[in-house]
């Protein structure tokens, strides 16, 4: 064993001296691991709870969105749907055409919704709630001269609305053309083939129509809105916008599903650091404790530093042994703090032992868990970093003892 590390060892688990000395070393590898442990729990919840959300929002939101920066709907571009589609990352092109109308039900229900035109064939591919569905209800297209309208079950149930039942829509531009031409507004009607659920995040606003319905609304012949993109993988979703954004050049706007909520990903992002920081104090407070333990050692030891001095140790030498004692406290604490957050994050995640208080109203049970090795990684070296500070006033101290007179007085 390397010889300052067996002094520093040395120092540190000795019984002779004073107790205080010791306690406070306990007191710091308790702070240490207490903190560590609350902080890689607490990490992961938030984590847990980052993964539910966006899990949520991606079972409707695209690994990637393309839409013009200059007009809301554009003319289809089949040339640019080339170009996407022989990307390899890329798993199927969903173009999209929307807008808002109003939807009228037996001539007094009227609710302003989002009408969104699809084209089935590749817009469930890019979605994830078409298991709900059978192949009738996904099929919006005519069927005894009617085309076809998904509702939410929220907006459904809200309007009292039947499946098999008619719905009439009305664009604004329809109702712009009636005020303009002194005539009657121009409702079209759609048979209600299904309905859909959502957790309530879009459906209560959201109706799904066939692509060439929506474009006769909305006056729009060949018109889009956009494009929506499936990934093979949405964690490379910004690889892949950089590599779209370069194909495209300024006329279209790329967004990731990272985008298109990021206010909310954001603020959940914020929480999180925030809460490690504000933990980092607990192991602050516990590091504090470092200075008293290993100030104290230095006072207790001083003659054994002069003896060290006077075989030859030099200054560096005789600091390393008091920064190697707090790095092993921090070891220690982080070691314990590690193992003990991880078995607790582990246990949640696999039994859910904690619930959450009015679970019944809300989309999981219990609190959830993800464990990233990145945010345990950042604990434990945050930890370390922060023991390393704390033990240099004392290797200095010690350091800069004068051994003739330590040796004198002692």
């Amino acid at each position: 064993m390397n010889p300052i590390t067996l002094i520093a060892s040395r120092y540190l688990t000795s019984r002779k001296g004073v107790s205080l000395v010791s306690t406070l070393t306990m007191i710091s590898i308790s702070g240490i691991t207490i903190g560590t442990a609350l902080l890689i729990i607490v990490l992961s919840i938030f984590n847990g709870f980052f993964d539910v959300v966006k899990n949520l929002l991606l079972r409707y939101d695209p690994d990637i969105r393309i839409e013009s920066t200059t007009e809301r709907i554009f003319t289809r571009n089949f040339e640019l749907e080339d170009k996407l589609t022989s990307i390899p990352q890329i798993v199927a092109v969903a173009p999209f055409i929307e807008g808002k109308s109003l939807l009228a039900h037996q001539g007094s229900a009227e609710k302003v919704v989002i009408v969104r035109g699809i084209d089935t064939e590749t817009f469930f591919q890019v979605v994830n709630f078409d298991e709900e569905l059978d192949e009738s209800e996904r099929n919006l297209g005519v069927v005894r001269r009617m085309p076809g309208i998904l509702l939410g079950q929220q907006l459904q149930s809200q309007l009292g609305i039947a499946l098999e039942e008619r719905v009439s829509l009305l664009s604004a531009e329809g109702i712009r053309r009636s005020v303009t031409s002194f005539s009657g507004p121009r409702f079209y009607t759609f048979d209600v083939r299904g309905s859909f659920f959502l957790q309530q995040v879009y459906e209560g606003s959201i109706v799904f129509v066939d692509m060439e319905a929506a474009q006769r609304l909305f006056n729009r012949r060949d018109g889009l809105s956009g494009y929506d993109i499936k990934l093979t993988d949405h964690e490379a979703a910004d690889e892949v916008k950089e590599m779209i954004q370069a194909v495209l050049g300024t006329e279209y706007t790329v967004s990731t599903w990272y985008d298109l909520q990021k206010p909310l990903y954001d603020i959940m992002n914020i929480e999180k650091w925030s809460a490690y920081f504000i933990l980092m104090i607990i192991v602050f407070v516990a590091v504090l404790n470092i200075v008293g333990s290993l100030t104290m050692i230095v006072i207790q030891k001083s003659r054994d530093i002069g003896i060290l001095m006077s075989f030859g140790y030099t200054k560096l030498q005789i600091r390393r042994i008091f920064l190697r004692q707090g790095i092993m406290i921090g070891l220690i604490g982080c070691g314990l703090g590690g193992a003990i957050g991880l078995f607790f994050s582990w246990l949640q995640q696999k039994y859910e032992l904690i619930k959450l208080i009015g679970s019944e109203s809300f989309i999981i049970s219990a609190y959830p868990v993800s464990i990233s090795p990145v945010d345990v990684s950042l604990v434990l070296i945050g930890s370390l970093i922060l023991c390393l500070l704390a033990s240099w006033y004392p290797a200095s101290r010690a350091s800069s003892l004068d051994p003739s007179q330590v040796l004198r007085y002692n």
